[in-house]
């Protein structure tokens, strides 16, 4: 009986990453119109609306493969390989969907059985004012990544629901046909993300699709006495886990560079030392053996955050959110430092633009640019609470 359901999960899983190397390849062959809209195309967002990829992280009731939280970053690692803006919406999509999953099971229902995608922006900059069972809200945010092809986003408000002491960070999740997108995203890498502003204008939302931050921080669970205990989202530190997609994309990212350089060096001879293959110079066998222990120690460190985050449930000394924080940050940093290391060895032939060595080192470094991935803020509050402060992070 076990051989059976372990055989089932190792095809669910296999089928999962298959895909994930269908998206990215997609992703990367038209990743050109990627660059030039500044998203990605409707094929790639039709290709992960498709896959169970898009449901992996729903609650069992609903039909999806609820992978692990470890199985989830290796398929967003997978598909960054290809392309890191199809990985970022890759890791996006399916992360929201958790979203539903700690409201109550009438709003939880007409999200995931619409079956559209969802985006979301944390950031409270909208309000809110009550209309009856509901409340109409208000705001512009900047930032959602993948709302084009979304039907839903859920919009940081603060707001006093009924209950409450006071008001909180809510995220009211409204229809996206009823808002305005400004599309407005024009950067130097994650080009593909299409991370437009939106604008509501007095849209209404009844009040069971407003689901309130502290729901998922302190409760870590839905409001009904009757829910799925095995799904990895519930009972755990919520943000270090929702955000553990990050340091993945720059993972799969750095690993498609380091594999680029050392294409690129064993073909490659230079003047300088009379045509000397460059895969024979100690000078790049150096860097390469540097780069690839570097990269095997980042993944270390992903590997620790992923064990940490499943012993969570049952430890009486929780990793602190700072450390999660920490941990996370210094993945990230030594892929853009591995990134960095490689453009200039290779020199300039690497600088053409939509050549690989460029494009994943512009989206690498972009990655390292997210709030969540701030290496400097990530130290200062790991530091501070290693002296006993209180840093105030969520993780």
């Amino acid at each position: 009986m076990t051989s059976a359901v372990i055989s089932q999960e190792e095809k669910t899983l296999k089928k999962l990453l298959d895909d994930a190397v269908k998206i990215g390849k997609l992703a990367e062959k038209e990743n050109a119109e990627a660059e030039q809209n500044a998203n990605i195309s409707a094929n790639v967002a039709q290709a992960i609306k498709d896959s169970p990829i898009s449901k992996m992280m729903l609650p069992k009731e609903y039909g999806g493969p609820q992978v692990s939280l470890r199985e989830f970053g290796k398929i967003v690692q997978t598909v960054a390989y290809y392309n890191v803006s199809a990985s970022w919406l890759t890791f996006l999509y399916p992360l929201h969907n958790t979203l539903p999953s700690f409201l109550e099971k009438k709003a939880r229902d007409e999200i995931v059985n619409q079956g559209g995608l969802i985006s979301d922006i944390f950031a409270a900059l909208g309000t809110a004012e009550e209309d009856g069972d509901g409340y109409r809200i208000s705001g512009t945010w900047d930032f959602a990544s993948g709302v084009n092809y979304s039907d839903w986003i859920g919009v940081g408000v603060n707001m006093q629901l009924p209950g409450m002491d006071e008001p909180e960070v809510c995220l009211p999740i409204l229809k996206t046909s009823d808002l305005q997108i400004v599309e407005n995203w024009d950067t130097f890498g994650l080009r593909g993300t299409g991370s437009n502003r939106i604008i509501a204008d007095n849209v209404y939302v009844p009040k069971e699709r407003v689901l309130p931050v502290s729901r998922l921080e302190f409760a870590g669970r839905p409001p009904e006495e009757d829910y799925d205990k095995d799904y990895p989202f519930y009972h755990i530190p919520f943000f270090p886990a929702f955000y553990l997609g990050f340091p993945y994309m720059a993972l799969g990212g750095t690993k498609r560079i380091i594999d680029e350089f050392k294409s690129a060096t064993e073909k490659r001879r230079r003047l300088m030392d009379n045509g000397l293959l460059e895969s024979e110079s100690p000078r790049s066998q150096r860097v390469m053996a540097e780069i690839t222990t570097d990269f095997q120690a980042a993944e270390a460190l992903m590997e620790s955050y992923i064990t940490k985050l499943e012993q969570s449930r049952n430890s009486d000394n929780p990793t602190s959110p700072a450390e999660f924080f920490a941990i996370r940050t210094k993945v990230t940093k030594i892929c853009t430092e591995i990134a960095v290391r490689v453009l200039i060895t290779l020199g300039g032939a690497a600088l053409y633009k939509g050549g690989p060595i460029e494009q994943f080192f512009r989206d690498i470094l972009s990655v390292a640019t997210h709030k969540t991935s701030l290496y400097e803020d990530s130290v200062q509050a790991y530091g501070m609470e290693l002296f006993g402060f209180d840093s105030g992070v969520r993780g």
